[in-house]
């Protein structure tokens, strides 16, 4: 079996176990996550508007006091760019059916809230196989220090994710039960 393989049954998993947490709700996840993020202050902060059965950080977003932005994809084998969100902003379809912001300044996060399919507790995420994530914390963290936070059901815990050299490692994992910090 290849690491392609590997990738595509864990991800067939946790879509099931990812849905069954959705029907059950959130709980208190975006305040656990905002309590995270508050002693970073101002910094620039990207969320994501949740698809389908994706935990959603919107809450978390909205109390942040500095500048929030959300990813919008550029194209196949890009890293994502960011365009400044703010609650009740104009949004439209992007690519792959994401709801992304009219209009908008393009600002670089410092700290950017990664959506998920499946997590373990070495820090490492299964995203949908794009690897738009995976480039982009690469060039972020090359020009400065970026805090990557995994947001996420406990339901989508793997034993161990598949990983390849190119995956970024998460600083942090929030879920409903609680926060998991990576050193």
């Amino acid at each position: 079996m290849t690491i392609h393989d590997e990738k595509a049954a864990a991800r067939k998993a946790a879509f099931v176990a990812r849905k069954a947490a959705f029907d059950r709700g959130q709980g208190q996840a975006a305040a656990i996550l905002a309590d995270l993020i508050a002693p970073q202050g101002a910094r620039p902060l990207a969320g994501y508007m949740a698809m389908r059965t994706e935990i959603d950080p919107q809450e978390a977003m909205a109390a942040h006091p500095g500048p929030v932005c959300v990813p919008v994809i550029q194209g196949a084998g890009l890293p994502l760019k960011f365009r400044e969100w703010t609650p009740g902003c104009a949004l439209i379809d992007g690519a792959f059916g994401a709801r992304i912001p009219a209009e908008g300044a393009w600002i670089e996060p410092e700290i950017v809230i990664v959506p998920l399919v499946a997590w373990d507790r070495r820090g490492y995420r299964l995203g949908y196989g794009g690897g738009f994530y995976d480039r982009t914390l690469e060039g972020l963290r090359a020009r400065r220090p970026t805090l990557a936070i995994g947001f996420a059901f406990t339901a989508q815990e793997l034993p161990e994710v598949p990983i390849e050299a190119v995956d970024q490692r998460l600083d942090a994992i929030v879920t409903e039960t609680g926060v998991l910090h990576f050193a």
